[in-house]
């Protein structure tokens, strides 16, 4: 049976997504738990988890998708006392009292038929937040806002996102897989400052002396939303390459801070060499928030499609 999972984790203190040996990842600790609740040892315990995009060192995700094959017999252990419910429901109950804090399981159950939660996927859409304004600066939040000292120039970067849009060749901002290539299509690629509104709330009166009774009073608590005034950077593709969206931000970052032309990023995606001087920006700043599918009907015919090697229109 294939199950999809989905699933969010704080990067912070996960070497990424990919299993390595001796390194704390979260595909590890998820194939780990999975095995301990369904008492899997030696080879029964090669449960391999597919996940729709792999996150770096230190990468958020809010929403991440990952599915993994197992016998519906070997899912049915998963039930023990819980009897009046699925297998899946029973393996999600229990993996949510083994997994540690910094994972969050939002739903296990049976794919659809064609599903493939890499090569099934129609897009993603990652999130990248910056605080350059020392007023709005939240020490609760420094594990996915990038802290920048000096103010960026907000219509620079703005003109650098819609250079990003379109089908291209990323190779300056990006390192291909073995075999692959680094075109991708950007549908959507821009920058945002979050509002600062202060919360209010009504109080109406209740003839106390402490407000008009007959209209209510409208008072300001100061309380600001978790990341006011921060920049955000929303991009969306139907994949990414390695490195490319915090490269794209370190260099559009370069722009905005007036170390670097437009002219200079026009210059990196017209000419997709990998050279150095567009690096990736710290990790942290950066989360996985979305990856969208097609229709159940659409799943293979989307996953044969995703599977062949892009290429860009001639001329």
């Amino acid at each position: 049976m294939r199950l999809r999972i989905d699933l969010g984790y704080d990067g912070t203190h996960f070497h990424g997504w990919a299993k390595q040996p001796g390194l704390r990842t979260v595909q590890g600790v998820m194939e780990d738990s999975l095995s301990r609740i369904l008492r899997l040892t030696g080879e029964d315990s090669q449960i391999r988890l597919t996940v729709a995009g792999r996150t770096d060192t230190g990468v958020h995700a809010r929403h991440q998708v990952c599915h993994v094959d197992i016998e519906p017999e070997v899912i049915s252990r998963a039930v023990g006392h819980l009897t009046d419910v699925e297998p899946p429901q029973a393996l999600l109950h229990r993996l949510r009292h083994v997994v540690p804090d910094d994972i969050a399981l939002l739903a296990l159950k049976p794919a659809p038929l064609g599903f493939d939660a890499r090569f099934s996927a129609l897009e993603r859409t990652y999130i990248y937040r910056i605080c350059d304004d020392w007023r709005y600066r939240d020490p609760r939040t420094r594990h996915f806002v990038l802290p920048v000292k000096t103010a960026l120039d907000e219509d620079s970067l703005a003109a650098a996102a819609q250079m990003v849009v379109g089908l291209q060749d990323f190779g300056s901002f990006a390192t291909p897989n073995p075999g692959g290539t680094t075109i991708r299509e950007v549908k959507v690629a821009r920058w945002r400052r979050v509002p600062v509104v202060a919360e209010r709330a009504h109080s109406g009166g209740h003839g106390d002396g402490h407000g008009d009774a007959s209209h209510g009073v409208e008072d300001s608590y100061g309380a600001l939303a978790v990341g006011a005034g921060t920049l955000e950077f929303t991009i969306v593709a139907d994949a990414f390459a390695h490195n490319m969206v915090r490269s794209l931000v370190g260099a559009q970052v370069q722009v905005g801070l007036g170390k670097k032309s437009l002219d200079w990023f026009a210059e990196k995606l017209a000419h997709p060499v990998r050279e150095g001087s567009a690096g990736p920006i710290g990790a942290q700043g950066l989360t996985l928030e979305h990856v969208a599918y097609p229709d159940d009907s659409e799943l293979a015919s989307r996953a044969q499609l995703i599977r062949a090697k892009r290429t860009l229109p001639a001329g």
